[in-house]
């Protein structure tokens, strides 16, 4: 059994920053894609990027530019570093590996 646990949600105000990690409790990452998803109130959730074993990325048009996806295989955590935040970037963010989940972390971008 694998446990992911999200960290770095917070608030914050609009065009600040967050790093968000997901730790997992085994080196799921390095042998599966690591996935950031978000979910807003009264909507479905959404896949914002990946980072597949060998280092590839990719994120969806809403993120482009301003999320960054990254991994610490040493650490077996997958980190999402977002700039330039939006009020429509509030939501729960979670993590995903395999057929895994984190609990997720609350992100509210409001001044």
């Amino acid at each position: 059994q694998v446990q992911l646990v999200e960290s770095g949600g917070g608030l914050v105000q609009p065009g600040g920053s967050l790093r968000l990690s997901c730790a997992a409790s085994g080196s799921i990452f390095s042998i599966n894609t690591g996935g950031w998803y978000r979910q807003a109130p009264g909507k479905e959730r959404e896949l914002l990027a990946f980072i597949t074993p060998d280092g590839g990325t990719n994120y969806a048009d809403s993120v482009k530019g301003r999320f960054t996806i990254s991994r610490d295989s040493a650490k077996n955590t997958v980190y999402l570093q977002m700039n330039s935040l939006k009020p429509e970037d509030t939501a729960v963010y979670y993590c995903h590996a395999q057929h895994y989940w984190g609990q997720g972390t609350q992100v509210t971008v409001s001044s």
